[in-house]
């Protein structure tokens, strides 16, 4: 299965099964398993680099079982075919997203205006305390 350019997953690395489905499907639904369950054993997979693997582990959420493997669940459409269609384009958007490395942080101090203001309130502040304080017994 093809992912982006330069990454392809093998077929021997995904399995598919197909379960009991709720939801559309008239009498057809109680007789025929459409629901998809699409798994990708992603500790044992050979087609990613570490650092993939692990913004993929991140974004799986829930998805990810105990055993380190990806599940995705289909069973929007009436047929066994569109939700093996449904849960592969899944897996690929879900790969294509932890391919994108995150930007590093550049830290940023603070404008020059923006510190003032900070400053200036803080003088506010420190005179309407002052304000309150009791007078002192100088004589």
């Amino acid at each position: 299965m093809r992912v982006a350019d330069g990454v392809e997953i093998p077929d021997s690395e995904l399995s598919l099964s197909f379960v009991r489905s709720a939801g559309p499907g008239g009498q057809n639904v109680n007789k025929v398993a459409t629901a998809a369950q699409l798994r990708f054993d992603l500790e044992r997979s050979t087609a990613l680099a570490s650092g993939v693997k692990a913004r993929l582990r991140a974004l799986s959420g829930r998805r990810l079982t105990t055993e380190g493997a990806i599940l995705i669940v289909a069973r929007s459409h009436r047929t066994q075919e569109g939700n093996r269609r449904d849960a592969q384009k899944r897996l690929i958007e879900l790969i294509r997203r932890a391919l994108v490395a995150p930007k590093p942080r550049k830290p940023s101090s603070p404008p020059r205006a923006a510190r003032e203001r900070r400053l200036e309130g803080k003088r506010r502040v420190r005179s309407t305390k002052r304000l309150r304080a009791k007078p002192a017994w100088d004589e």
